[in-house]
């Protein structure tokens, strides 16, 4: 019997470590999506779609291999050759979403609140140094405990702002700047953020499925959360949508719009998108860490306030020019890591077929 709090516990966050800077504040959304016009509602569902198998999957095959970090779940999908140059590679954007993150919380501190950036990079890199210090178990707690809070916020927003306003979806055509999306074709941008969200969520969910009780759990978790990003996504899409005569002069669109609604909305999502941010980067570098170290040794000790400092130094590049840039790449990866997933998959499904003929 399946446990629906342990099946929530691994969506929960499973969504948190995926709604980083970026997702929340709509401009991820906005540059893979939205200024595609409204063909990008059906953009979404296509890369919702694809989340689903890829979600449940990667769930799965943690639980399957009991992966302590995303190597074992890389080098049995991929072999000992390919697999390692996917896990360096992987282990790369790891941390450089992690930068992002720091980047991020600068810039959603200064919109929000008027702190300087440089302020709230520190308090992001020190919020997430006290986390990391904790186990793997508290750590999955605090990554699903702001999900609900984030899904209630947004769905206020898009809701709100759909009604109100005057702009119709089938009217946004003319407001849409598909030379600002990443690729330029719908469909494409759709593959390719499916590809970036299970490049993001690959190292932690594998670990996740292994920490999990039974396959079942694993795989319903990762179904879980690929759902409520779905969602997530459907309704920032909407959103911005409805304001895409506007949100592309802004740097955090989804603010625009709680704000353009009542300030205090605004004061609600933007600590919502701090929360998030912090999520992300807790779940980018606690698998990076790991990829290196086991938990709490000196290594990992070291190497901890090593990345942060470093990365508090590289988060001063910007926030959306980091988006543009390193997103569309792990995008990719993430294409590579998911046709390795169907692959597998589709080797699992002849081997089950072949078990029942022989018996």
């Amino acid at each position: 019997m399946v446990n629906i709090k342990d099946v929530l516990k691994i969506g929960f966050a499973y969504t948190g470590v995926v709604v980083g800077a970026g997702f929340s504040t709509g401009q991820e959304i906005l540059q893979f999506f939205t200024n595609n016009g409204f063909i990008s509602v059906f953009a979404v569902l296509l890369s919702g779609l694809l989340l689903l198998f890829t979600g449940k999957w990667t769930a799965d095959v943690g639980y399957d291999l009991k992966s302590e970090s995303h190597v074992e779940s890389i080098m049995n999908i991929f072999g000992p050759v390919f697999g390692k140059i996917i896990d360096y590679i992987l282990a790369f954007f790891l941390y450089g979403v992690a930068v992002i993150m720091i980047a991020g919380a600068g810039s959603t501190f200064y919109e929000s609140f008027g702190t300087p950036p440089w302020l709230g990079a520190l308090l992001l890199v020190i919020a997430v140094y006290i986390t990391l210090n904790l186990n793997f178990n508290k750590i999955v707690i605090v990554l699903g405990a702001v999900t609900p809070y984030l899904l209630g916020v947004v769905i206020i927003i898009a809701v709100i702002t759909y009604f109100n306003s005057p702009l119709a979806l089938t009217e946004a055509d003319q407001f849409a700047k598909p030379e600002l999306t990443v690729n330029g074709a719908w469909w494409w941008d759709a593959i390719t953020y499916s590809g970036f969200t299970i490049a993001v969520a690959f190292s932690f969910l594998t670990m996740m499925g292994s920490d999990s009780k039974s396959r079942k759990t694993a795989g319903y978790g990762g179904i879980a959360g690929s759902i409520i990003i779905l969602i997530l996504m459907l309704l920032i899409n909407t959103g911005i949508l409805s304001r895409l005569d506007a949100v592309n002069d802004v740097a955090l669109p989804m603010l625009l719009l709680g704000n353009e609604i009542h300030p205090l909305l605004g004061i609600l999502l933007g600590i919502a998108m701090l929360l998030v941010i912090y999520n992300t980067a807790v779940g980018m570098l606690y698998p990076f860490l790991i990829r290196f170290f086991t938990p709490k040794s000196n290594g990992y000790n070291i190497l901890l306030p090593l990345s942060l400092i470093l990365g508090y130094i590289l988060s001063f590049a910007g926030f959306a020019d980091l988006v543009g840039t390193v997103y569309p790449v792990m995008g990719y990866l993430g294409l590579i890591l998911g046709a390795g997933l169907f692959i597998k998959w589709i080797a699992l499904m002849g081997n089950k077929k072949n078990r029942s003929k022989v018996q």
